[in-house]
């Protein structure tokens, strides 16, 4: 039982971590991220999804400077 719960959470944050990627800048992917998180996760989900919006900022900024 404890495996399905886990299956269903993992499929349920896979698409709102995708939602960080959408906006502009750092503070739209990071607030995009983390409402979907919010809705999907909970707190924890919100708090994962703005993680993943930054990240997904800091590394579009990297690979548009070519690094």
């Amino acid at each position: 039982m404890i495996k399905f719960f886990t299956a269903i959470t993992v499929a349920a944050i896979i698409p709102a971590v995708s939602l960080a990627a959408c906006g502009h800048t750092m503070e739209e992917r990071a607030a995009s991220g983390g409402a979907a998180g919010l809705v999907v996760g909970g707190p924890v989900g919100a708090a994962v999804g703005a993680t993943a919006g930054a990240v997904v900022d800091k590394v579009d900024d990297a690979h548009k400077d070519g690094k």
